[in-house]
């Protein structure tokens, strides 16, 4: 009877499944917890990496403490955009999703020409200072209309003529490849190094300016171990977290 018994309690605390009044509960440490809601409930939606960090290390422990012990947790870097924060697999072989970060990142015109002007705000708003910048700036913004041209055999590089002072102009070789730093990312790692080819053409309304993504999406990889990279340092010595890319 007693052995019965023990049984009985023990049993109690160990992760199950049962049906309680026509639906399904999971008890987790002996806590009922219906299945659906679980399932159901809706993960915080955030856009810093700081945020989720503060949350894991502030917040998510205290969430837990309603339900039990908190189970081990996975950070995962799906994109250079966006990071979820999910659980191992529970009982029925289901993940619960706690927290999921999205980057706020300005939408920007690449692979297709713009207007000259529109061209510029968007260098000046949704690139990085750096040096290619500086000069596809000086470039872009002192063009003479119509005086874009092929230069040479290569089909690549092309010659324009820009003005170097009030009444001074000159014929320049426009920079080609041009390496940039977008702002594709989130804002607490560095933005990726992207090579692009820059290209010009006239247009009845103007000169017209096109970036074009030359390395085949491999900045993308870097962003995602970077991401990866500042979670795994900013949440050491943090227990049952897993950082993944």
């Amino acid at each position: 009877m007693i052995k019965e018994a023990l049984q009985y309690i023990i049993g109690l605390s160990q992760p199950r499944t049962e049906e309680i009044y026509g639906e399904q509960y999971y008890f987790y440490n002996g806590i009922p917890m219906r299945v659906d809601g679980c399932r159901s409930c809706e993960p915080l939606e955030i856009s810093t990496l700081t945020s989720l960090v503060d949350y894991i290390k502030e917040r998510m422990a205290l969430d837990f403490s309603k339900v039990g012990t908190m189970p081990q947790m996975i950070v995962h870097v799906e994109s250079e955009t966006e990071v979820r924060l999910v659980t191992v697999f529970n009982e029925d072989m289901a993940r619960w999703e706690l927290a999921k970060v999205r980057a706020r990142v300005p939408a920007i015109a690449l692979n297709k020409f713009i207007d000259q002007e529109s061209f510029i705000i968007q260098m000046q708003t949704a690139f990085k200072e750096t040096p290619d910048r500086a000069i596809v700036m000086q470039v872009v913004g002192n063009v003479e209309d119509k005086t874009v041209k092929n230069y040479g055999d290569d089909g690549v590089s092309q010659q324009a003529t820009i003005k170097t002072g009030l009444a001074n102009v000159e014929d320049v070789i426009v920079p080609n490849p041009v390496v940039l730093q977008p702002f594709r990312t989130f804002h607490e790692v560095e933005q990726p190094d992207i090579e692009f080819v820059f290209r010009m053409r006239n247009g009845q309304n103007g000169v017209s300016c096109a970036l074009f993504e030359a390395d085949g999406g491999a900045w993308k990889f870097r962003a995602v171990h970077s991401i990866a990279d500042y979670l795994k340092k900013e949440l050491e010595g943090v227990g049952n977290i897993a950082v993944l890319s």
